[in-house]
């Protein structure tokens, strides 16, 4: 049954007011970056985004952050995924402990999980590293609330306990199964999480700045501080950056993508 006009209406009505919503403040940055510095000075100015290349720790703190975002994105897969799905596997009566021990990062303010690991970070910066990459992780922390919910959702769509039986009949190892059976199933939430690990650590700031940490977003704070145009610039240009990289991450299974299960 096709949808009526008055459908369609309403759909284009909503996807105008959310388009709206979201481009106008792009739009305002994009405003702002390219007014000029001074007074005297008339007229549109790229000046703010061409002094981006040359800002000193803008470099080093972008690299930082993809290498932390990175490292995320590794503990996801080594830790996070193969406990929710042994939990939904093996142990079902402890997904609801497990889930409320996910969720406890939103309900605990930043100012004072920050006072929690300040000694802890206080001892890695003295015996370990000063690397703001060693923040990966407090980050993989901070983001186990979004990744479980993604994660659980992908799993609640499919029937990994029928998967996990046939894996097993045809006499795949626990690592085959969870490599080449139940991984692949769980490409959507995996890719969800991987999407807000990367916008979380780049868009990350008061952990970082309490604990002195020079990453992306304190950069650009210390950007601000001498030129406001510089800064909106420079987080203009992250966002496109950031949407680039993650349209660049693979969505789609490859074609004629063929499971294969060792039966020997």
């Amino acid at each position: 049954m096709k949808p009526t006009w008055k459908v369609k209406l309403w759909r284009y009505t909503i996807i105008g007011i959310v388009g709206f919503y979201l481009l106008l403040p792009l739009y305002s940055m994009l405003d702002f970056s390219t007014k000029p510095f001074a007074f005297f000075q008339k007229g549109r100015t790229l000046d703010a985004w061409k002094v981006i290349p040359s800002q000193p720790d803008l470099t080093i703190a972008v690299f930082r952050s993809l290498v932390t975002a990175a490292i995320v994105m590794f503990l996801i897969l080594v830790l996070i995924v193969p406990t929710v799905v042994w939990v939904h596997l093996k142990l079902p009566k402890l997904k609801r402990l497990v889930e409320l021990i996910c969720l406890i990062p939103l309900a605990i303010p930043a100012i004072v999980i920050v006072v929690g690991i300040a000694p802890l970070y206080r001892w890695i910066s003295i015996n370990i590293t000063e690397s703001p990459i060693s923040l990966a992780l407090v980050y993989s922390m901070l983001i186990l609330p979004y990744t479980y919910r993604a994660l659980s959702a992908a799993l609640d769509a499919a029937d990994i306990h029928t998967l996990a039986e046939a894996a097993r009949t045809l006499g795949a190892s626990t690592t085959r199964m969870m490599a080449g059976v139940i991984m692949p199933t769980l490409r959507t939430g995996i890719l969800n999480g991987s999407f807000i690990a990367i916008a979380l650590v780049l868009g990350e700031f008061t952990i970082s700045n309490l604990l002195n940490y020079k990453t992306f977003q304190v950069v650009i704070a210390q950007i601000g501080r001498t030129s406001g145009n510089v800064a909106v610039a420079v987080s203009l240009a992250s966002i496109f950056f950031v949407l680039i990289l993650l349209l660049a991450i693979p969505q789609k299974k490859r074609q004629k993508e063929v499971l294969d299960v060792d039966v020997a």
